[in-house]
Parts: structure tokens; sequence; C-alpha cells
């Protein structure tokens, strides 16, 4: 907080009143005279000052200036306009989700909500690790995750009318039903995604295996034979 202080200007005021009464009606003939309105009009502020004292306020500080205000640094470019512009989207629909999940009272919504953002974050930030799965999520970024935005939103606006009907009851509950399919198709996707590394792994395990049992170091049993 800021102090202000506001003075009064009832003693100058008074101190002016003092000289206009002298002017009219005493004469200034002599130093004396000059030293007499001098020393009344001393008296007359000091009493006007006793009576109007300085008043102090607290104000709130002012806003700093805009270009005095810190910058605030501007995202960190991949360098590929296309993982940019995937971050910008991740962004985007991670901040509408946090949104719903506030507004959105039921628990059940609500933790599947949290879900489907941590698997957004996840889903996208492999992508930005492998861009060449880039055109494998092109579904998931036009139409599962924006489709999931609008069902939630339709959600959120029909429980804030605050009444019950046909339509609303049963958009809301298909929506309830809907959501557990939702976070499946959400998980898949990001399985979709070591698909290949999963096939590498399995490869490179089954080699491993052949070339132990060949050297006899395996400790697993040979398959009995019928």
């Amino acid at each position: 907080m800021a102090k202000v202080v506001k003075r009064s200007v009832l003693p100058i005021y008074a101190v002016a009143v003092v000289w206009l009464i002298f002017g009219l009606f005493l004469p200034f003939y002599r130093p004396l005279h000059y030293a007499a309105a001098v020393l009344v009009s001393l008296v007359v502020f000091l009493i006007a000052k006793a009576l109007c004292p300085d008043r102090t306020y607290e104000t709130p500080e002012p806003a700093k200036k805009a270009e005095e205000a810190p910058k605030q640094a501007a995202p960190a470019s991949t360098g590929d306009p296309e993982l940019d512009a995937l971050i910008q989207e991740r962004d985007r629909a991670v901040s509408e989700m946090r949104r719903l999940n506030d507004a959105i009272a039921d628990p059940t919504v609500s933790a599947q909500i949290d879900h489907l953002e941590s698997t957004t974050r996840k889903i996208i930030a492999y992508v930005v690790e492998h861009p060449k799965k880039l055109p494998q999520i092109r579904k998931f970024l036009n139409y599962y995750l924006p489709t999931t935005l609008k069902l939630l939103n339709a959600y959120d606006r029909m429980g804030a009318a605050g009444v019950s009907g046909e339509n609303i009851d049963g958009t809301m509950g298909k929506i309830e039903a809907m959501m557990g399919t939702v976070v499946r198709a959400f998980d898949k996707q990001l399985d979709a995604l070591f698909a290949d590394e999963a096939l590498d792994i399995s490869t490179d395990i089954t080699v491993l295996e052949n070339l132990l049992s060949q050297e006899g170091l395996s400790d697993q049993q040979p398959f009995a034979q019928g």
C-alpha cells in the first residue's frame, strides 16, 4: 500500500482572508503594518492548521507500466512448425479440460477428465520425441480430441442449466455412458504409439533367447517333445 498525504487548503484560505481584511480596513503605510499582517497571518495559519490537519490515506500500489512489467518468456520452439502447432494444441486442449473439470461436479466424470488430460499429455509428448509418429495421431487430433471436448462442453452447459428434463437428462446420461469408451480409446491411442518399439523389443528378446539357448546359457527348459 502507498501512503498519500492530502493537505488541507483551509489555512491558505484563512491567510488570504487576513490579508484581504488588512487591505480593505487597515492602512499599509509603514513597515510595522506589514509586520503586523505577517504576524497575524502566521497565527491564523497555525490555528487553521490545528483545526484542519493534513490527512494521510493508504492506496494500492499503482500498476506497473506495460513497458516495466516483466515480459513472459515465449514458449520454446522445437524448430518444426508442425510440432510447435501440436504443442500449442496440447496446451489449448489441456487448458479446456481443466476448465471443464473445475465446472463439472460429477466425481466420476471429473476423474475421467483427469485421466484424459494425463493421456493427452503423454500422447503428444511421445510424438514430440518421435516426430515420425505424427501421421499416426491425425485422427486423434482432428476428431477424437475436439469431439470429446465438444461433448464435455455440452455436458457442462446442460448441467449448469439447473433443471431436469427429458432432453437434458437423456443427453447427459449418454455422455456419461460414452466417457468410459472415450477413456479406453485414448489409452489405446497411446498404446498404439509403442507398437513398433514393442515389436523391436520382442524381436530382440527372441534373438537373445535363441543365442543364449545355443550357448547353453538359457535357464528355460526346452518344451517336451510329444
